[in-house]
């Protein structure tokens, strides 16, 4: 995913102003080019997406703390019915910026599934 950025006139003038080699070597015309930065090389770590999820998982006041882990299965272990494992997938979906559809969403049973499938989305932040 690329995203475009501009600098902006107020950049251009403090990196001449603080002589920044990089941008002060430019010419006034370089600010109307529009540079990409790439995230989908950066990735997520696998443990970064493991802490992030429990943490979501632990936010809900129907989930006993002491069972919260990555192979609890949300209705056998942590006993959610089907409206609070909306919410939970819910709530991955905008902590990793992501939409999930609704068949793949439907598959997502435990912490490790919410992982699994976070962790093979390019588009997750």
């Amino acid at each position: 995913m690329f995203r475009a950025i501009r600098p902006s006139a107020a950049l251009y003038r403090s990196a001449v102003l603080y002589k920044a080699p990089a941008v002060a070597a430019l010419p006034r015309s370089a600010m109307a080019l529009n540079f990409a930065r790439s995230y989908a090389s950066a990735g997520l770590a696998r443990s970064d997406i493991e802490k992030r999820v429990l943490d979501i998982l632990s936010g809900f006041n129907k989930i006993d703390q002491n069972k919260v882990s990555l192979q609890a299965n949300f209705n056998n272990d942590l006993k959610l019915d089907s409206l609070d494992t909306v919410e939970v997938v819910m709530a991955i979906e905008e902590e990793f910026s992501i939409e999930i559809p609704d068949k793949d969403a439907d598959e997502i049973k435990s912490a490790a599934q919410a992982v699994d499938y976070i962790s093979k989305r390019d588009d997750a932040h």
